[in-house]
């Protein structure tokens, strides 16, 4: 039989697979460049011809032997063929749990590269794909960025199929679904799409679907490469996405009719959509006392205010409107800003800007190096600053309460650290009037922002009497659990209208 010729590194993904043994054996090596890292052991079985293909440090060495190389040795059949061999293989032995046969050279590269050892047969256009994954990863550890005191301490892990367990576990329920198929051209990450079969549109996944298959990034190395795809069309600072890293929240929300999308090679998985007032509620939450949990709650609205406006309405309030400061804590304010030489603004956006440089640099910076930085930066130099009479120590002390409660909500960092050096500048230039119309644009940008037919400000906006009562309050799990509620049900939220509206423009483009 004639050679098919596979012109460049593309063309494989839809080229068959040959009959000849050394002919499959050759184009493996050609499309993969006789990598180095790519394993090949011949074998003969019962007088005919086969080989073992698998990827160094993909599988384990120890299984492949035990489990694929050892049971093939011992086969016995009388007159013996190719095609005898690849059935007996195929329908009497269990080589592995996770078995396939495939046909095409891009399916069969697609498994070596995630971990599987295939099998060719002499005269068989096809390979059995068995799933022995060996890779080393990281185990299961306590998540890094969602910190709980009574909730569980397991966090996903780069591993989707690990994830994919962790979440199996919590939801032993047939109605729970997981669809994996690689994205992206190069690098065919796998992602997982997770949605509870009873509670999500059936339009909402395949437009979810859709969207990830239609992703043209040549890798995809995080999260954050995905989001943009799958948030809403109307630009919004605040997205109607979030992010958790803990199973016990993603099986959460699967429950209240939401997508999970998992990602490998990140321990990040995506909810989509979401709400805003989420970002409020933690695990914690569900396992205190519901008195004390609305008292934590307002802690945390509290919290979100003075790390978006304090330091912006005390500089507006300083240098626009003193009248509000009683006469004594104006003249020590005063005073204090006496022997300072710049404006309260610029003291502030200097305060601000240099609190990111030393958080940026103790993220960036080795564990061990990290918590010098920030000794040397919040004491040394900041201390070092008020006595040279720089920085006044009232703006280094609403600063510094400013960004300290910017840590209870770290999932809004990235808006909240905006907002507030926005909010500096524009009480600086036109004081409370300024904060007015910064707050306005902030609503605003909230309450206009929705994906997949969710506004992210629900239930406040538009007003759902019963969801409020897991977001100005908690209610106890007796009169939660009568509820079933699912965000689809919310006043204003018409998922599956707009996820069909999603796949007809996703076709029309």
């Amino acid at each position: 039989m004639k050679e098919k010729k596979i012109p460049d590194e593309f063309d494989f993904e839809n080229v068959s697979v040959e009959c000849g043994l050394d002919e499959n054996l050759r184009n493996i090596k050609n499309i993969l460049g006789n990598t180095s890292d790519l394993l090949i052991s011949p074998i003969t079985i019962c007088g005919v011809r086969a080989a073992v293909v698998c990827f160094e440090g993909m599988v384990s060495g120890l299984s492949t032997a035990h489990m694929v190389v050892r049971p093939l040795m011992g086969i016995s059949i009388p007159d013996c063929t190719g095609e005898k061999l690849f059935a007996h293989i195929r329908d009497n032995m269990i080589l592995s749990v996770d078995t396939a046969v495939k046909d095409i050279y891009g399916d069969i590269i697609r498994m070596l590269m995630s971990g599987f050892a295939a099998v060719f047969v002499d005269t068989q256009p096809r390979a059995i794909c068995c799933g022995i994954q060996g890779y080393d990863k990281r185990g299961v550890e306590e998540p890094s960025s969602e910190g709980n005191i009574r909730g569980s301490h397991e966090g996903f892990v780069e591993t989707v199929r690990t994830n994919m367990s962790l979440v199996r576990r919590r939801m032993k329920t047939p109605l729970l679904r997981f669809e994996l198929f690689p994205i992206s051209p190069r690098s065919n990450t796998d992602v997982i799409v997770c949605y509870m079969s009873d509670r999500v549109p059936a339009a909402m996944v395949r437009s979810i679907k859709k969207k990830l298959k239609s992703i043209e990034l040549e890798t995809i190395l995080g999260s954050g490469y995905v989001e943009p795809f799958l948030a809403g069309r109307k630009p919004s600072v605040f997205s109607g996405l979030s992010i958790t890293e803990r199973p016990d929240v993603m099986c959460a929300k699967l429950l209240e009719g939401r997508v999970g999308i998992m990602i490998e090679g990140t321990p990040f998985a995506i909810i989509v959509p979401a709400m805003f007032t989420e970002h409020f509620q933690t695990l914690d939450d569900y396992n205190f006392r519901p008195f004390y949990a609305v008292f934590l709650r307002y802690i945390r609205y509290t919290a979100f205010f003075l790390s978006v406006f304090f330091p912006g309405i005390y500089v507006a309030a300083a240098l626009f409107h003193p009248e509000m400061f009683n006469s004594r804590l104006l003249l020590n304010l005063a005073a204090a800003q006496e022997s300072a030489p710049l404006n309260l603004m610029w003291e502030a956006l200097i305060t601000l800007i240099f609190y990111e440089i030393i958080r940026e640099a103790g993220v960036r910076l080795p564990q061990s190096v990290g918590g010098a930085v920030s000794i040397v930066g919040g004491l040394i130099i900041g201390d070092a600053a008020v006595s040279a009479g720089i920085i006044s120590n009232p703006m280094l002390l609403i600063c510094a309460i400013s960004v300290t409660a910017s840590f209870v909500i770290p999932s809004l960092d990235q808006q909240v650290t905006i907002f507030r050096i926005a909010a500096v500048i524009i009480g600086g230039l036109s004081g409370l009037f300024g904060i007015a119309l910064l707050s306005a644009f902030m609503l605003a940008n909230i309450c206009a922002a929705e994906n997949y037919g969710l506004p992210v400000m629900a239930p406040i906006s538009p007003f759902s009497r019963k969801a409020m009562g897991d977001v100005a309050v908690r209610l106890g799990f007796r009169r939660m659990g009568k509820r079933g509620f699912t965000v689809e049900k919310l006043n204003g939220a018409d998922m599956e209208t707009a996820a069909e509206r999603e796949l007809e423009r996703e076709d029309d483009e």
